[in-house]
């Protein structure tokens, strides 16, 4: 009979998932909480103190590491050896290992640090070629799905458990060692930094079709990408990402109805104004040549009326809150165009960007808006109107590459210049671009 080794901390699903491996002939060897709440749901199962002969100990510290639990994992049955110590100390073989892990980036704390289930996630996912090993609750149904027709797990299933299994210990240790590498001082960077990354999205191609591109998140991190929802267009490339995420994160910066257009990265138009399509129509305005092709940000609802003031200017992307039937209805009609519906940009991830040999890390870059800790240097004082201007320009222009020069007035930005070796390029670009139209008056 196999046998099937269940401890969970997060408990949803696993009375299902012990239901079938008992209806398929399997003995079911359990602990603490998870034996609970299988005996509860009337399946029998062997409490892991009978197969070990120790209790629970150190406050239940030391539960599972012993050695016919961990000989039982790392046995291989068709080795004499194994067999025989097998034999001589009665330890019996586990075919399967079902565990998840104590929540430690919910809360992290030492007590949250797993030791039993790490070690037997890494035991199983070792010895992959005689016992399989599942970490994540979506998976019972496949495996059951597969015991109840086969018996037992195939190679290459164990095999992609072992895979994911290594993937969970991995991302759980970095949590663990960025908590210990927490710097002291809120503005100073850990001492180390610790990634575990997992691929979430392929894409179309990465920023040259020849090359291949594929988006990559932190392991446990929240994104808004994830939650992202895509109702028309193509498959995402790498700049399409690239830009968009720039887009959301300047649009999400306002209160008032925004949009932002960006192309390469940067903002080619910015506006605020009293409602989504009016902030479009001024955004455009700024730059209209730039914005053929670009990336367009709203933070609000993109209504049918919306729909059709962008719908004649070829665009890549549009992301927005949600979009309003009448609109989507106008979209479909561009088979190119891209409508993303997304949640707030989740933020406070430190920026990276790529080196020989590493990284270079900084704090993300944030506007501070107090204007206490501003200093006017002209003799007058700026107006109302002008201070709000100043706040909107400084905000665009956090976002725009350097050398940055950002022309506004009026909650609208009316040329832009960007990337330049020097601010007189960028000033000249700007002011060419701006047409005299930000001049006071």
């Amino acid at each position: 009979m196999p046998t099937a080794l269940l401890s969970v901390y997060d408990k949803a699903g696993i009375v299902e998932c012990a239901s079938g491996l008992h209806a398929a002939g399997w003995r079911l060897v359990s602990s603490g909480g998870t034996a609970k709440a299988i005996a509860a749901a009337g399946i029998e199962v062997t409490d892991i103190a009978d197969l070990t002969g120790l209790p629970a100990i150190l406050d239940h510290r030391v539960v599972t590491l012993h050695p016919r639990v961990h000989g039982g994992l790392l046995a291989d049955p068709t080795n004499p050896t194994h067999q025989a110590d097998m034999a001589a100390h009665g330890i019996e073989a586990i075919d399967l290992v079902v565990v998840n892990l104590y929540p430690f980036e919910g809360n992290p704390s030492i007590e949250l640090i797993d030791i039993g289930g790490p070690a037997m996630v890494r035991a199983a996912a070792k010895n992959h070629a005689h016992v399989g090993v599942v970490v994540n609750p979506s998976d019972y149904q496949a495996v059951l799905e597969e015991i109840r027709a086969a018996g037992m797990l195939s190679a290459s299933t164990r095999r992609r458990l072992a895979r994911d299994a290594f993937t969970t210990i991995a991302a759980y240790d970095v949590a663990i060692a960025n908590w210990f590498d927490q710097p002291t001082q809120p503005s100073d960077l850990p001492a180390g930094l610790h990634l575990s990354m997992e691929r979430a999205q392929t894409l179309r191609y990465g920023e040259n079709p020849h090359q291949q591109g594929a988006r990559y998140r932190i392991a446990g991190a929240r994104s808004w990408w994830d939650s992202a929802v895509q109702h028309n267009g193509k498959e995402l490339s790498y700049l399409n990402l690239y830009d968009t995420e720039a887009a959301w994160r300047l649009v999400n910066r306002f209160t008032d109805p925004a949009c932002v257009i960006v192309k390469h990265a940067n903002p080619c138009g910015v506006a605020v104004a009293a409602d989504a399509v009016e902030a479009y129509v001024w955004a455009n305005a700024c730059d209209p040549v730039s914005a053929f092709g670009g990336i367009v940000a709203v933070n609000r609802p993109v209504t049918e009326a919306l729909a059709r003031e962008l719908a004649p200017v070829f665009t890549e992307v549009v992301v927005a809150p949600s979009f309003h039937p009448g609109a989507l209805e106008v979209f479909a009609a561009k088979s190119n165009l891209r409508v993303i519906e997304a949640e707030p940009p989740v933020g406070g991830t430190l920026d990276m960007r790529a080196i020989d040999g590493g990284l270079l890390v900084q704090q993300p870059d944030t506007v501070n808006l107090d204007r206490s800790t501003w200093r006017v240097v002209t003799r007058r004082q700026p107006t109302a109107a002008e201070w709000a201007d100043i706040e909107f320009g400084w905000q665009v222009c956090a976002a725009v590459s350097s050398n940055a020069i950002v022309f506004v007035k009026d909650g609208q930005a009316f040329g832009i210049g960007a990337g330049q070796q020097n601010r007189l390029d960028s000033a000249r670009i700007a002011e060419r671009r701006a047409g005299g139209r930000a001049a006071g008056g």
